[in-house]
């Protein structure tokens, strides 16, 4: 059947329709599909660029890593000063400290040597795509800290009783701390004026300041400068103090016996060093003692200005029994200290033990005569006592016989049996200890006549 022509042309319209929607389908998918594949090979950065600290005087990199750079270009660019330093594999710049090192077709690195303060700031990869693609870091360089020798203090030299004003100064970056400390690891002391002392260890500042300074403020001072940038750095001031010498003397009196060795002692405090010698008085003068036989000079340091002089006099005899003089001098003046030397008596000793048993012995032992059959002395010769006398016996000790050869003395005492027990009983513990020890040291016992 024939269609009518109304119906013929709009049957047409529809596949003309049809095959252009099948068209603009495709093509629209077509140029997507493109699009995409030109997208995934355009450049893109793989790793962020990475900020840099570096110390001042040492080299500085910077890595830009770039996938599918295809033909494109990287360029380094000093943002903040918007300055051009190199495009690809080539340096536009004049500075001859940078340099451009390309590998494997992704890794460009910008090297800057011997980098210095002014290289700071911020530096841009750049890739010349439309729109333009770029990452930016930060280059931050520090410097170790350094003491301004021109700006700083010395060894200072002062009068007690005077300010000392210590200054020090330091560059760096970042800026550095300023710190003091004593090198003996002491208390600084602080007197601020109107306000009581105060004791620290360490004080924060490029200024120390010493309010009336004294003796025990002598000494080092460190002035130690840091920012966290090694290595820190430090300098050394010395503090001398002036003042008078000054004299101690621990012992004005000492006493010795003739014969023996004594040391004599001052004790002397002086800045600048004094001259110390030492004096023997005689009839208010005397000659200033040398080093010799008879006498030693020593001196022993305590501090930075105290020391003890010390004389040693030896194998005393009676003339050295007198007045010693000790003698301190600077340029600030003199002193003079005096030590008085007496003879000690020592108590006579006793020449033997075994004498000291006799004396004993011949105290405790006193036995009690009562009656004529007590003991008697024998005489001489073994005479008897006369008849006329022996109605009345003398009571005396019985004398001790003759002692041997190569014996030593023992007190005589008379055993026979025939003693009343109550002269026994009369003896003392002490005696018969004594007795006892003579008895074990081997002397002869002798016997009662």
């Amino acid at each position: 059947m024939q269609l009518p022509a109304a119906h013929r042309q709009c049957l047409l319209l529809q596949v003309i329709a049809s095959i252009l929607l099948f068209y603009s389908g495709s093509a629209e998918r077509a140029f997507t599909s493109q699009s995409n594949r030109v997208q995934s090979f355009e450049p893109q950065f793989l790793e962020p660029l990475q900020n840099v600290t570096v110390t001042e005087g040492r080299e500085a990199t910077f890595t830009c890593v770039v996938d599918h750079l295809g033909g494109y270009r990287v360029a380094w660019i000093k943002a903040d000063t918007k300055a051009i330093l190199a495009i690809h594999n080539r340096v536009i710049t004049h500075n001859n400290r940078m340099n451009v090192i390309h590998s494997d077709h992704k890794t460009w690195e910008l090297k800057i040597k011997d980098v210095r303060r002014n290289d700071s700031g911020e530096y841009m990869c750049q890739i010349n795509t439309d729109p333009m693609k770029h990452q930016v870091g930060h280059l931050n360089v520090v410097i170790p800290p350094d003491i301004l020798t021109d700006e700083t203090s010395g060894d200072v030299m002062t009068p007690e009783g005077s300010t000392v004003r210590l200054v020090c100064r330091a560059h760096g970056y970042p800026e550095p701390r300023v710190e003091w400390r004593r090198e003996d690891g002491r208390h600084l002391v602080l007197r601020p004026p109107g306000q009581p002392k105060n004791e620290v260890l360490t004080w924060e500042g490029p200024e120390l300041v010493l309010e009336k300074v004294a003796r025990d403020d002598m000494g080092a001072y460190l002035c130690i400068a840091s920012n966290d940038i090694p290595p820190a750095v430090s300098k050394r001031m010395v503090v001398q103090v002036h003042f008078h010498p000054l004299i101690r003397i621990p012992n004005q009196l000492v006493g010795a016996p003739p014969g023996t060795n004594v040391t004599l002692e001052c004790e002397v405090e002086a800045s600048p060093k004094s001259i110390n010698f030492w004096t023997k008085i005689l009839d208010d003068q005397g000659p200033q003692i040398v080093d010799s036989r008879k006498y030693v000079n020593e001196e022993k340091v305590v501090n930075q200005y105290t020391l003890r002089m010390h004389l040693t006099i030896r194998d005393l005899k009676p003339d050295d029994f007198t007045s010693y003089k000790c003698t301190a001098k600077n340029s600030l003046g003199e002193v003079e200290g005096t030590i008085k030397l007496y003879e000690i008596e020592l108590p006579k000793p006793l020449t033997t033990a075994h004498e000291l048993l006799i004396e004993t012995i011949g105290q405790e032992i006193q036995p009690p005569l009562n009656n004529k059959h007590d003991l008697l002395v024998p005489l001489p010769d073994d005479r008897h006592v006369p008849a006329s006398r022996q109605d009345k016996p003398t009571p005396t000790r019985p004398l001790p016989p003759k002692r041997p050869q190569n014996t030593h003395a023992v007190p005589y005492s008379p055993t026979s049996s025939g003693m009343d027990h109550g002269v026994c009983g009369s003896i003392s513990v002490s005696v018969v200890i004594l007795v006892a020890s003579v008895l074990s040291s081997q002397m002869v016992i002798w016997s009662a006549v």
